[in-house]
């Protein structure tokens, strides 16, 4: 999880990227990047009705 979220930023450091690599399941972090996404969107959709409706 905290690969995919240093990769939304775009801020990680190259050792521990290298590191990353060995370690990680690309079906893992394909499924972690795909929820984190459907979050990210929901959360959005739901602040612009929040403001949206209260303006």
């Amino acid at each position: 999880m905290k690969a995919v979220g240093w990769s939304f930023f775009g801020v990680r450091r190259n050792s521990a990227y290298k590191e990353d690599l060995g370690k990680l399941n690309p079906l893992h972090v394909i499924a972690v990047a795909f929820a984190a996404v459907i979050v990210f969107v929901v959360g959005l959709v739901l602040l612009v009705r929040h403001v949206v409706a209260s303006a």
